[in-house]
């Protein structure tokens, strides 16, 4: 899972992006405009395979991993739509497999109070501008070609323009190509251009720390925005920077201090999961506890070819069951024992938290 960071200038986005991965990039780099992101992989807590390690006491545990990457922040020219975004950031954006727009929710060192929504339309608008750019580069290239190409690649073409068209009507009405149904065969042809709209969003508000304990929701203004592939969220980046910099012993005291339940890192790992439809199942033994990351609802050959391919082509089995009872009950032959440890086919649909371990041959 690979999230991109974006957000204008001075919004504390690469301050986010410290408190979020434990790094020390500097924060006011990206204000000269430099271009080369900040990139950190971090591992994603996780209880279950903390616990399964215990009993195995593996040679390695493999958690599964986020990986952030901090974009140069964009340039703010009121009334100057579309000059955000550099060909650089938009290479980069392209790859992510979400965007985590962070806003700023705090007055800045000139006084100027938060326009959060103001923000948060801005930013979409930019995104939704790169892809007007892409959708109409790319009708007119078809348009060109139309009724000189027969046969299936005319076919495919004729398919692509028209879908192409609907997207190009919505992103004119400012709507982003994710609220777009489109079918199979069109989502194949649109797929390489990695519409930013299309992408799942994040909204993040940076609140300051006042906000921390409070009562009042600093993202409300962006809370009607949430729903498939849109989740808005918030956090006090200074403050997390600090405590991701401590000891765990004193972490839990500031952590306390501020009225934070968990750190933000944790909690925004889970709904990058929720946004992307992601879960982990796990695999345990003396050599390797490890968590694997896959969409979820997929049947359990998908999730062996997630380990290895050879798994999902040969797949014949997996022997199936719940990490809460292979940790009560302590081992394999004691699940059997007790009936629950069980034999599931290629039409089992893998749940959040299963141990499986996949019998196959090739």
């Amino acid at each position: 899972m690979e999230i991109g960071i974006i957000g204008f200038q001075k919004s504390g986005k690469t301050t986010v992006f410290n408190a979020l991965t434990g790094q020390q990039a500097v924060v006011s780099a990206f204000s000269t405009g430099r271009a080369e992101p900040n990139l950190a992989v971090v591992p994603v807590p996780d209880e279950r395979l903390d616990q399964l390690a215990a009993i195995y006491k593996p040679k390695k545990t493999t958690p599964a991993t986020v990986h952030y990457v901090d974009l140069a922040g964009m340039e703010r020219k009121p009334g100057e739509p579309g000059s955000g975004l550099g060909e650089a950031q938009l290479h980069a954006i392209a790859q992510c497999d979400a965007l985590m727009a962070v806003i700023r929710g705090f007055t800045n060192a000139a006084g100027e109070a938060p326009e959060i929504a103001a923000e948060a339309e801005a930013i979409v608008l930019e995104m939704i501008l790169s892809d007007l750019g892409k959708v109409e580069n790319r009708i007119e290239r078809l348009a060109r070609s139309k009724g000189k190409i027969g046969g299936d690649e005319g076919k495919r073409n004729a398919i692509e323009l028209a879908a192409l068209e609907r997207l190009k009507a919505r992103l004119e009405n400012n709507e982003p190509v994710r609220d777009e149904a489109l079918a199979e065969e069109e989502l194949k042809l649109l797929r390489g251009f990695q519409f930013l709209t299309g992408k799942p969003l994040m909204l993040l508000v940076n609140a300051p720390e006042e906000a921390l304990g409070g009562t009042d929701d600093p993202a409300a203004e962006l809370r009607s925005l949430e729903g498939p592939g849109v989740s808005v969220t918030w956090m006090s980046a200074s403050t997390e920077m600090d405590i991701s910099r401590l000891a765990p012993e004193e972490r839990e005291v500031f952590l306390q201090e501020y009225g934070i339940k968990e750190p933000a890192a944790r909690r925004i790992i889970a709904l990058s999961y929720d946004l992307l439809g992601l879960m982990s199942f796990l695999t345990a033994g003396p050599d390797e506890c490890r968590a694997w990351t896959v969409k979820k609802g997929v049947t359990a050959p998908e999730a062996a070819g997630a380990i290895h391919s050879d798994l999902q082509r040969g797949f014949i089995r997996a022997e199936v069951c719940r990490w809460e009872d292979l940790v009560k009950h302590g081992s394999i032959a004691e699940l059997k024992k007790h009936g629950l440890l069980r034999l599931e086919g290629k039409s089992y649909i893998v749940q959040d938290g299963d141990v499986m371990n996949i019998l196959f041959s090739v």
